[in-house]
C-alpha cells in the first residue's frame, strides 16, 4: 500500500523532479497568492469602500482583458518570437511596478474609481504579453512528456492560491488595511524574478524563434480554424469563458447581495472554491492523458454544478457546492490547456495559446459586464445559470465530436451498408455485400 502510495505521489508531482520548475513552481505560489490577495481587495475597496455597483467590479475586472480581447494573437507572436524567460522578467516586474502604485494610492486615500478603470486597462497590456510567454515557458522547463502533468501542477499553484491569498488578504484587511494587500502583492513578484535568475539556462528546452515574416498572424488563425482538435476546445473555452468564468463579479455579488454577506463570506467562497480546485488540479495531474472526451465529461460536470450554485438556498451550501465546482472548474481548464499545446506545432504554440487566453481572459471584457448587468437588472442567482446551460451547451458539441473521433480514429465509419475506411490518406467507401476484414487497415491519429 504505501509502494502504491509513493508511486501514485511520484506520478502526480513528477515535473517537480525538474530543477527549473521547481524554482518557477515555488515563485508562483507566492506571487499568485499575492495576485488573489489584490483581487480580493480590489473588489473590497470597489464595493464597500468606494460603494459602487456590480458593473463597476465587472468594468474594473474586464479592462485587464481588454488588451489581449483586440491584441492577443499578436501578443502570443511576439512569444513565439522572442526569449520567452527574459520576456517574463519584463512582465512580471512591470505587474509589480502597477501593484505598488496601486497601494500608494489606497493607502494615501486618492484612489478613485478611474484610478482603477487605469490601472486595470495598464495590468492588461502586461496580461497581453505575459499570459502566452509564462504558458509556453512550461513546456521549455519541463519538455513535451511532462507537459501535462505541469499544466496541471500550474493549477494546482493557481488556485491554491485561491485559498492562501483572499484568506491572508481577509486578515490584511481587516488589521492593517486594504491598502497592504496592494504593496504586500507588488512585493510578492520578486519571487518570481529571483526564481528567474537562478534558472539554468544550460537545462532549458528552447523553442526555435520564429523569424520575423508577413502574415504571421493570419498563419495562427488559419491553422487553429483548420485543425479540429484545436479549433473545438477553443469554441468551447470561449463559450464558458464568457458566460461562466466570471467568478470575480457572480461570487462577491452573490456573497453580497443574495446572501447578504461581506468580505469573509466573499473570502470563504473563494477559499472553498480554491480547495476544490487544488483536488481537481491534482486529480488532472495523475492522469495526465488529456482528450476531448474528458473535456467534454468535465465540461458537463462543471456546467451541473454551476446549476446547482444558481439554486442553493443557503450560503452554507453555496460552500459546500463550492468545492467540487471549483475542482471540475480547474480539470476543465487544464486539460484543455493540455490538449492545445500537446497538438500544436512548436512554431505555433504561442499563437495557439494567446488564442486560448482570449477565449478564457480576454473574453472577460465581454462577459464580466454582461453577467454584472444581468446580476443588477435580475440578481447573481440568474448570472450563475446562465454560466451553467452555456457550459452544458458548450460541451455537448466536444461530446459529439469525441465520439465521432473515436470511431474514425479506429478506422472504421459505418454509413447505412457501406464501410468508409482510411486509405493512404483518403477516404475509401467500402460496399459490404458480405463481411469484411479491416484489422489490417492504418490507424488514424
Amino acid at each position: 500500500m504505501k509502494t502504491r502510495l509513493r508511486g501514485a505521489t511520484r506520478k502526480t508531482f513528477a515535473a517537480l523532479k525538474v530543477r527549473n520548475y521547481r524554482l518557477y513552481f515555488t515563485g508562483q505560489v507566492i506571487s499568485v497568492s499575492g495576485t488573489w490577495m489584490q483581487m480580493v481587495a480590489q473588489t473590497y475597496f470597489i464595493l464597500f469602500i468606494l460603494h459602487g455597483t456590480g458593473v463597476d467590479v465587472a468594468i474594473a475586472t474586464g479592462l485587464q482583458f481588454v488588451p489581449m480581447l483586440f491584441f492577443g494573437t499578436f501578443g502570443g507572436l511576439i512569444a513565439d518570437r522572442v526569449d520567452k524567460r527574459k520576456l517574463l522578467y519584463v512582465t512580471q516586474g512591470s505587474a509589480g511596478v502597477l501593484a505598488l502604485t496601486f497601494g500608494i494610492l489606497v493607502i494615501t486615500k486618492t484612489a478613485q474609481l478611474s484610478d482603477i478603470y487605469v490601472l486595470s486597462g495598464l495590468l492588461g497590456v502586461v496580461n497581453l504579453f505575459d499570459n502566452p510567454a509564462r504558458q509556453t515557458f512550461v513546456s521549455e522547463m519541463v519538455g513535451l512528456d511532462l507537459l501535462p502533468n505541469a499544466v496541471s501542477l500550474n493549477s494546482v499553484v493557481m488556485n491554491g492560491a485561491r485559498v492562501i491569498g483572499p484568506g491572508i488578504g481577509g486578515v490584511l484587511i481587516l488589521t492593517l488595511g486594504v491598502g497592504t494587500c496592494f504593496m504586500v502583492n507588488a512585493a510578492s513578484y520578486l519571487a518570481v524574478l529571483v526564481a528567474l535568475t537562478l534558472m539554468r539556462k544550460s537545462e532549458l528546452h528552447p523553442t526555435k524563434p520564429v523569424a520575423r515574416g508577413k502574415g504571421q498572424v493570419r498563419d495562427g488563425l488559419r491553422y487553429v480554424w483548420s485543425t479540429p482538435d484545436l479549433r473545438n476546445p477553443l469554441i468551447s473555452m470561449a463559450i464558458v469563458g464568457v458566460f461562466a468564468f466570471n467568478f470575480t463579479v457572480t461570487l462577491p455579488l452573490l456573497a453580497k447581495f443574495t446572501f447578504n454577506g461581506g468580505a469573509g463570506l466573499y473570502s470563504a467562497f473563494l477559499a472553498a472554491m480554491g480547495a476544490g480546485a487544488v483536488c481537481g488540479g491534482l486529480f488532472t495531474a495523475h492522469r495526465s492523458r488529456p482528450s476531448q472526451k474528458m473535456l467534454a465529461l468535465i465540461g458537463m460536470i462543471f456546467g451541473t454544478l454551476i446549476l446547482a450554485l444558481a439554486f442553493s438556498p443557503t450560503k452554507t451550501l453555496a460552500v459546500v457546492i463550492l468545492v467540487p465546482m471549483g475542482a471540475a472548474s480547474i480539470s476543465f481548464i487544464a486539460t484543455n490547456n493540455s490538449i492545445l499545446q500537446l497538438r500544436s506545432e512548436p512554431s505555433m504554440r504561442g499563437r495557439v495559446m494567446s488564442l486560448n487566453a482570449i477565449a478564457f481572459l480576454g473574453s472577460t471584457p465581454i462577459g464580466a459586464p454582461l453577467l454584472g448587468w444581468i446580476s443588477d437588472m435580475t440578481n447573481p442567482r440568474v448570472s450563475l445559470m446562465v454560466g451553467g446551460a452555456a457550459t452544458l451547451a458548450a460541451s455537448v458539441p466536444l461530446v459529439l465530436y469525441a465520439t465521432k473521433g473515436d470511431r474514425v480514429r479506429r478506422g472504421i465509419v459505418t454509413v447505412d451498408e457501406e464501410v468508409v475506411a482510411e486509405e493512404g490518406g483518403e477516404m475509401v467507401v467500402l460496399p459490404l455485400p458480405q463481411p469484411v476484414n479491416l484489422s489490417g487497415q492504418r490507424r488514424l491519429g
